[in-house]
C-alpha cells in the first residue's frame, strides 16, 4: 500500500473531506502560528532560574542559550515536548490539535513557583498536577469539576493571566521598571534595548492587525535581526551559530523534585491543574466547533482521549524538563486552512522536530525580542473579560478580585485563591447560596489555608 493511501485510510481523510496536501498545509500554518514558543518558553524559564548560575529575573537576562547548557537543554526540551505531545494527540484522537508549553502556565512556573521553591520542585509540581489530571480523566470526574467552577471565574482567570503575562513582557522590554515611590514607573525609552522592544511591539501589532499568519514568530525573528544589526547583541559569525545537533537534555531531564513540590501546598499545585484543565477543555471544545467535530449535543466525541493526551503530555514535559504542556488555541489557524484530522497534528509535530537542528538560533534572540509576544498574547487573553457579567455585582466583584490579584500580587495562584474565597462569600451574603456549587466550599477552605500558610 502506498504511503498516501495508508495515510488516507488511517486518518480517514475522505470521510473528513480533506487530503494529505490539505493536512500538510494546515500543519505548516498551525506550526507557524505557535512556533514562537520555541523562543518565548526558554526565555521565561531561564528567568526563573533554569540557567547554569541559577540566576533569577534581571540577572538572568544576560544569559543566552549559546553557551549555557541548561538554557540550551530547555530549548531542546521545549521543542521535543511540543513535537511528541502533538504527535500523541494526532494518533490518539485523529483531531487536528497541537500542544506545547502553555503560555501563562510557564510564567506561573518561572515567576511564582521556581523563585520560591526552585525549578526542580516546580517541575515536580507540574508532574503531580499532570498525574492528578490523568486520574481525574480516568475516573470521569473532569465534567463535575468543570461544571462546579463558575464561568465568570474561568473567564477572570484567563484575563488575569493575560495581565500577568503582559506585565512580564513590559518589564522584560524595559518599558516598565520598579520604583520605590510609585511601585512601578515608565522605563528609559532612550535605551537601545527598550527602543528595540517598542519597535518590535509596534511591528508585531501591525502584523496581527493585518491577520498575517505567524505574526508573533515573524515579529520575534525580525526584532532579533534588528538587535543583531544594531549591535544590541553579538550577531552569529559562522554556520554552527545557527545550525547544529540538538543540545543535550541531561542537565534538566528527570531532575524534578517531588518532595519539594509537596512542600508548596495544595493550592499551588491545584492552580496548575485548574488552569490546565479549563484551558484545555475550552480550547478543545472551541477548536472542535471550528472544525465541525462536535456532535449533536455540542460535545467533542473523543474528548476523553484528548484529555489523556493533554495530561500525559504534562507528565512527559515535567520528566523532560519543561513547564505544563497543553493544547494550543493556535490550532484553529490550521483548521481554518482545512485541517480536519490528526494528520495535521502529525505534520505539526514533524515541523517541530525539524527545528531541533536550529536551536542555536535562540541564542541570538534577546529578551527584548520576545517581550512583544508576551504583551500581545496577554492582550488577547484579556478578551475573556467581555464574557464576564459585570452587571451582577456578585459575579463582577469576585471576577475583578481574581483579575487584579494576579498582576498586583504577582502570582497566579494568589488570584485564583482570592476569587475562590470571594465568590461564595458574596453569593451567600446576597442570599443566593443556591447558585454556589458544592465543590466551591472545599476550594474556599484550601484557599484560606493557602493565604494563612
Amino acid at each position: 500500500m502506498k504511503s498516501s493511501a495508508f495515510l488516507e485510510e488511517f486518518f480517514q481523510l475522505k470521510e473528513h473531506g480533506t487530503s494529505v496536501k490539505k493536512e500538510a498545509l494546515a500543519g505548516m500554518t498551525t506550526f507557524m502560528t505557535m512556533a514562537y514558543i520555541i523562543f518565548v518558553n526558554p526565555d521565561l524559564l531561564k528567568q526563573g532560574g533554569m540557567n547554569s548560575a541559577g540566576a533569577l529575573f534581571d540577572d538572568a537576562l544576560i544569559y543566552t542559550s549559546v553557551n549555557d547548557p541548561v538554557v540550551a537543554a530547555v530549548v531542546t526540551v521545549t521543542i521535543l515536548a511540543a513535537a511528541v505531545a502533538t504527535l500523541m494527540m494526532g494518533l490518539l484522537t485523529n483531531y487536528p490539535f497541537a500542544l506545547a508549553s502553555g503560555m501563562g502556565l510557564n510564567a506561573f512556573f518561572a515567576f511564582t513557583l521556581a523563585p520560591e521553591y526552585g525549578w526542580q520542585a516546580a517541575l515536580g509540581a507540574v508532574f503531580i498536577s499532570g498525574v492528578v489530571f490523568f486520574l481525574l480523566t480516568t475516573a470521569g470526574w473532569i465534567t463535575i469539576i468543570e461544571r462546579g467552577i463558575p464561568p465568570n471565574l474561568k473567564n477572570a482567570t484567563a484575563a488575569g493571566i493575560g495581565l500577568f503575562i503582559a506585565l512580564i513582557g513590559f518589564s522584560n522590554s524595559g518599558m516598565i521598571v520598579s520604583d520605590p515611590n510609585t511601585l512601578v514607573a515608565p522605563g528609559s525609552f532612550g535605551d537601545p534595548g527598550t527602543l528595540l522592544a517598542v519597535g518590535g511591539l509596534l511591528f508585531t501589532a501591525a502584523l496581527m492587525s493585518l491577520n498575517i499568519r505567524g505574526a508573533l514568530l515573524i515579529g520575534i525573528l525580525t526584532t532579533a535581526v534588528a538587535a543583531n544589526l544594531f549591535g544590541i547583541i553579538t550577531p552569529p559569525r559562522q554556520l554552527s551559530d545557527l545550525v547544529s545537533l540538538p543540545a543535550s537534555i541531561a542537565p534538566i531531564a528527570l531532575e524534578l523534585d517531588l518532595r519539594g513540590a509537596l512542600n508548596m501546598g495544595i493550592l499551588a499545585i491545584f492552580a496548575l491543574l485548574f488552569v490546565d484543565i479549563f484551558d484545555s477543555m475550552g480550547t478543545l471544545v472551541g477548536t472542535g466547533q471550528r472544525a465541525g467535530l462536535l456532535d449533536e449535543n455540542g460535545s467533542l466525541p473523543k474528548i476523553r482521549n484528548a484529555m489523556f493526551a493533554d495530561s500525559g503530555s504534562s507528565i512527559l514535559g515535567s520528566l523532560l524538563g519543561t513547564s505544563t504542556v497543553t493544547t494550543y488555541v493556535e490550532s484553529t489557524t490550521g483548521i481554518a486552512e482545512g485541517g480536519r484530522t490528526g494528520l495535521t497534528s502529525i505534520f505539526v509535530g514533524l515541523f517541530f522536530l525539524l527545528t531541533l537542528f536550529l536551536t542555536p538560533l535562540t541564542g541570538f534572540v534577546p529578551t527584548q525580542a520576545t517581550a512583544p509576544a508576551l504583551i500581545i498574547v496577554g492582550s488577547m487573553m484579556m478578551g475573556s473579560v467581555s464574557n464576564i457579567k459585570f452587571n451582577d455585582f456578585t459575579e463582577a466583584f469576585p471576577a475583578f478580585v481574581t483579575i487584579a490579584f494576579m498582576p498586583f500580587a504577582f502570582s497566579i495562584s494568589e488570584g485564583i485563591a482570592a476569587g475562590f474565597i470571594t465568590y461564595p462569600l458574596v453569593k451567600v451574603l446576597a442570599g443566593r447560596h443556591q447558585e454556589v456549587h458544592w465543590i466551591m466550599y472545599p476550594l474556599v477552605i484550601i484557599s484560606i489555608i493557602h493565604f494563612w500558610a
